[in-house]
Parts: structure tokens; sequence; C-alpha cells
């Protein structure tokens, strides 16, 4: 739940509302209705594969060295861009609120460059990540209590927002539902669907569970199901107090409350906001390193990748690279290329998880599933094809830039990683 509530909740359904209107609720429910499916999925391959890597692991184990190489360098870009996306969300808030307090920064350092003359770099998102990305080279079990502490200040804060804004719904504003036709709740569930990335983070730490078996698949499915619930009651609430018309898209919820006369609320949840958003930008800086690590372990990548700090036992390399990374593109590009694109590659890995559980089932029955999904072929199945449905819902421009990073990630194969991946290394001379 660290990952999950927070980013989809204070940036994503603002941007989302602005494509369907009130409709935004039918797109959570059909974004949260697939990952469910995915999820399902997620937790039967988990309880047969407990390693780190998740999707990267399971397909390894289900088509192979390449496949599993492409889903991991998706992963990556995933990870790296969802994590991005949140730091610049992060740093709108933040700024946000000091100009409540009558304090800002110098335009220079308060957005990317060619979003706003004068500016230059997104200098809150680049600082943020960087003092996580420190931050997380510390013990698993350090890092969970943060994460902890910071989830049930945030479930506190939502909790404010629908106790609150309750009291200022008004029903008229949920109609028309669906102003901008059908094709609209599709396209926003696709962009929504950011909302729900995180599930997968559990089964990326799967090693570092005590009974991954049980555990992950608890895990995933819960966290899931709760946060499902949560999305539906704040989009109603979101939708319900004023005229989607007139609700900002870069800060949805503190629009709403000052719009019915609320600024110590609106402050309130711009605080809120920044802590919730903080916590999935933790979560997204501790999976996409031990993707890496994942991938470095099984020799698709020199070992310097998968090297451990000697007294905490994390990937601490990999964790400032990652980080690094990170920083530069979150501050230098704008937040809506960087969520369409983090949403395309975590469709795509969805995707593939779906196809695997379907294949394993035609191919290997016998198997053993400590986690069995119910219905196991029809869940796959639909949950493939839902999947690939919001994958074609988004723009041409998300498509090209996923196409141009996977061929980077083949040209990387081809040049080193095929000569040295385990399956290489296990053939016969």
């Amino acid at each position: 739940m660290a990952q999950i509530i927070g980013a989809g909740i204070f940036i994503i359904s603002g941007v989302g509302v602005k494509i369907a209107g009130p409709g935004i609720i039918l797109s959570f429910i059909l974004a949260g209705g697939a990952c469910t499916l995915a999820a399902l999925c997620y937790a039967e391959l988990a309880s047969m594969m407990p390693q780190a890597g998740s999707a990267y692991t399971y397909a390894y184990g289900i088509f192979g060295e390449l496949a599993a190489w492409i889903i991991g360098w998706d992963l990556i870009l995933e990870y790296g861009m969802g994590a991005a996306t949140v730091a610049s969300g992060w740093s709108f808030y933040l700024q946000d609120l000091l100009r409540a307090y009558g304090l800002s920064l110098p335009l220079w350092a308060s957005g990317p460059p060619f979003t706003e003359p004068g500016r230059v770099i997104n200098l809150p998102a680049a600082l943020v990540v960087i003092g996580f990305a420190v931050l997380l080279i510390f013990r698993t079990r350090f890092n969970a209590l943060i994460a902890r502490g910071l989830v049930i200040v945030k479930l506190g804060v939502i909790a404010f927002i629908l106790a609150l804004g309750v009291f200022f719904v008004r029903p008229h504003n949920w109609l028309p539902l669906v102003p901008h036709g059908g094709g609209s709740i599709i396209q926003a569930a696709s962009l929504v669907f950011f909302a729900y990335l995180g599930f997968d983070v559990v089964a990326i730490a799967a090693e570092e569970s005590r009974r991954p078996d049980r555990d992950v698949p608890f895990g995933i499915i819960g966290s899931l199901t709760i946060c499902s619930l949560i999305y539906l009651a704040v989009a109603l609430v979101l939708v319900g107090m004023v005229s989607y018309t007139q609700i900002n898209p870069d800060a949805p919820f503190s629009t709403v409350f000052r719009q019915v006369g609320l600024p110590w609320a609106a402050d309130l949840v711009g605080l809120g906001a920044i802590i919730g958003i903080t916590s999935v930008l933790y979560m997204l800086l501790l999976a996409q390193p031990r993707v890496l690590f994942a991938m470095a372990r099984d020799g698709l990548l020199p070992p310097v990748v998968a090297a451990l700090h000697p007294r905490y036992h994390t990937p601490h390399r990999m964790t400032l690279v990652c980080g690094a990374a990170v920083a530069l593109v979150a501050s230098l590009t704008p937040i809506e290329k960087l969520a369409f694109l983090c949403n395309i590659g975590t469709l795509f890995a969805f995707f593939l998880v779906c196809l695997g559980v379907l294949v394993l089932r035609f191919t290997h029955p016998a198997l053993p599933r400590p986690f069995p999904c119910p219905y196991g072929k029809g869940v796959a199945g639909a949950g493939a094809l839902v999947c690939l449905a919001l994958l074609l819902s988004m723009p041409e421009g998300s498509w090209l830039r996923l196409v141009l990073w996977l061929l980077l990630g083949l040209a990387v194969y081809f040049l080193y990683a095929w000569r040295s991946g385990r399956l290489t290394v296990a053939e016969p001379e």
C-alpha cells in the first residue's frame, strides 16, 4: 500500500478528470478491474517463483532469456519513469504549499525547460530523488519502518478528505457521467492505471519476505483490494464537490477545497499530498535497482551491478546510479510525458504476466501452485485482453518512445547479455 496510494489520487486523478469528466469513476473501475486480473496472475507466479525480480523472473522461467531481458528492460523503464513522474508531482505540491505562505523558488529552479519561459530545471524533484536514493542504501527493515509511518499519515489525510468532502458532494455534479463519449473512459483508464502501479513491487522484493509463498500473494491481492475501494470513494468525492470543468488537473483536491471555501483544508490536503507522494516515490526507487540486481545475478548485466553493500546487503551502487538517472529525467521532463511512458511500460509488463500464466496452464498444468489463480485460464486470458486493449488506447508518442527504449535494450542484449547469460553459461562445451 505504501507504493500504490498517493500519486494516483493526488496527481493522476486530476488529469483523468480533464479527459473523462465524471466518467473518471468508470475509468477507475475499469483500470482496477484490469489490475485485479493481473494481480491474480502475479500472485500465482509469485507463489511459484518467490525470487527478486517480479515479472522479469517470471518471464525467465516461462519464455526464456530473451523474453526475460525484454520484460526486465521494460520494468526498468516502468519504475524509472514512475519515480520521475511522482517526483515531479511532489515538487509541484511542495511549491504550491510554499506559495500559500508567501514563499517561492526562483523561476529557473521551479520546473523543467520549455514548460514556462525562464524555467531551467525542476530542482526540488531532483533533490528529493537523490535524498531518497541515499536513504535506500540502508536496510530494508529500516526502509519498511519509514514507509509504514508515511502510509499511516497519508491514510489519515485521505480519511480527512473523505470525511469532510462528503458533506460538500452535490450529486448533480456527477452528471453527465460520460460528457466526452465512451472512448474517453478507456483513454482515461489507460492514464489512471498509473494509480494502481505498485502491487507488483511486493513481488519485486519477494526474497526479502519471511514466507514468500504465503506473504506475497496475500500482500498483492490485499493491497490492491483496499486501494481500489479507496480510489473509488475518493473519485466520487472529487467529481461530486464541484463541476468537473472547475477542477485543476495539477492539484485537484486543493482546487475543490478552495472552491468550497475551505482554504485551511486545502493547505492540509496539500501537505498530505506531499507525504503520500513521498511514500510512493520511496517504493518506486526501491524497486528499480532490484530488477537490475536480478538481471545481473543471471549474468545478463555485469557482476558489478549485482554488488551488495557489505554491511546493509542492499544493491547500493545501482540504487545510486538509478537515483541519479531518475533525478535527471524528473528535473528536465514534463510530468504528462513521464506518466504516459510509465503507463505503457506497466501495461506491457502486466500483459506478459497474464500471458505467462495462460501459457503455463497449458504447457505445465501439473506444476505446484501454492496460490493457484482462481479460474486460471479465464482470468489470465481476460487480463491479457484487457491490458492489450488499454495498451492500444495509448497515444502514438508513447508507443514510439516504448519501441525506441526496447530497441536500445535489444542492442544491449545482443552486444553483451546473450554471451554471458546463465542459459549460455550452462550450455556444455
